[in-house]
């Protein structure tokens, strides 16, 4: 029954008419502490219809920087909860660098992470989420212009292995 209800989704997901839906909700659930890319969702789409580069990497820069600030309330709400963490290094550097830290936001593994430490410090809430929208859209439109260079012979040769 999960089988056939995650194939449907990812059939849903991935029918061309709501590509853009697809990469908001692939790149907001992926900036939460799932682990989730949401690289391959941009890049599919944008393969699939260069003329919308602008609109995606927007829209998932959108989808990201919410999902960021999905983070930055569960840390704002679970103080107790990192109470023991308080004297860790990370603690310390959030502090001294402030807001700007959240530029790291895109990092695989401890940008999601950073997000929520941000929010239990309450670092400034709009100078946080500026930071990580900037980190985000800088990521997005670094990943996928490198990606569109890959030449078409390779991702079929990839596709064919996995299939």
């Amino acid at each position: 029954m999960i089988a056939s209800a995650i194939a449907w989704l990812l059939h849903v997901l991935a029918a061309p008419e709501v590509g853009l839906t697809s990469v908001f909700l692939v790149s907001f659930v992926s900036a939460t502490l799932l682990p989730l890319g949401s690289e391959p969702a941009v890049f599919a789409v944008i393969k699939a219809n260069g003329a919308l580069f602008v609109p995606v990497v927007l829209v998932a820069t959108l989808g990201n920087t919410l999902g960021g600030v999905v983070d930055y309330w569960m840390g704002y709400q679970a103080k107790e909860t990192f109470a023991a963490e308080r004297e860790s290094r990370w603690f310390h550097w959030l502090e001294r660098y402030g807001a700007k830290t959240m530029l790291l936001s895109w990092l695989p593994g401890v940008g999601d992470p950073l997000c929520t430490l941000a929010g239990w410090l309450r670092l400034p809430f709009w100078p946080s989420v500026g930071y990580m929208a900037a980190g985000k859209l800088a990521r997005y439109i670094c990943m996928t212009t490198a990606l569109l260079y890959v030449p078409d012979g390779w991702w079929h040769r990839i596709g064919a292995l996995l299939a």
